[in-house]
């Protein structure tokens, strides 16, 4: 059930935001700078030192914590594709705190966000636009499967877009044939990042988010229907678990 946000959260966030915006700049101003310099693996680690201040900044200011349930699927060596629900703006930050390195599949017009989106540009993430639907398939497995043979996990929320708390939206099945075409496997991920930091919403609520990382789902010997299946009864199961669909 969707939290309903009063004057204290709203003069939280503005702390909060007193100091994500200053850190930011300067950060990304660095990270442009030094990025040249540094192997993808260095540039990672160096550009995504921020989430950290971002995740801690957001418990000190807006109460807003989080925890974590079965790490232990995360694969230690080897790539990935990462299916998880989008809700907010929360998860794009805190992903690259539990899965590095990676690379992202967004949308091409984040990139065009001054100092937060060029830095987000130093990542080498999968940049789509979503109106050229087939281009951006072709554009998903290609590039795709080229940072799996790197052995840099892939993150791609199959909503396509930011569904609010109490909706599940369709899931797409990008994931499913990108995972099957690298032959890597899927690790299903939920959260209820929207019921602490709403889509759009400047307030945060106080709380806990609760993050599962489901067991990895096998492809070899499979069909992509197969696996979107697997993958999809999977995260609406925890969803209404977690009692955000």
């Amino acid at each position: 059930m969707s939290k309903k946000a009063n004057p204290l959260h709203y003069l939280r966030a503005v702390f909060y935001y007193l100091g994500f915006y200053p850190l930011t700049i300067v950060h990304a101003t660095l990270s442009l700078i030094i990025s040249p310099l540094l192997n993808f693996q260095q540039r990672f680690k160096f550009v995504t030192l921020i989430n950290y201040f971002y995740i801690f900044w957001l418990k000190l200011c807006c109460g807003v914590g989080v925890k974590i349930t079965g790490r232990e699927n995360l694969p230690t060596d080897g790539a990935y594709v990462v299916v998880a629900n989008h809700q907010s703006e929360w998860e794009t930050l805190f992903l690259q705190t539990l899965v590095r390195p990676q690379c992202t599949v967004l949308k091409k017009e984040l990139l065009k966000i001054p100092f937060f989106g060029w830095a987000l540009g130093l990542l080498n993430p999968i940049a789509i636009d979503r109106s050229q639907r087939r281009g951006a398939l072709k554009q998903l497995l290609t590039e795709g499967k080229s940072r799996l043979e790197d052995d840099i996990p892939v993150i791609i929320f199959p909503q396509g877009t930011r569904v609010p708390v109490g909706k599940v939206g369709k899931f797409n099945k990008g994931g499913a044939m990108l995972a099957l075409s690298a032959g890597v496997p899927v690790i299903p991920m939920i959260h209820d990042a929207g019921l602490y930091w709403p889509g759009k919403s400047f307030a945060k609520i106080p709380g806990t988010v609760q993050v599962h990382v489901g067991e990895p789902i096998p492809v070899e010997g499979r069909t992509v229907d197969e696996i979107h299946e697997d993958m999809v009864a999977w995260l609406e199961e925890h969803m209404k678990a977690l009692e955000i669909a």
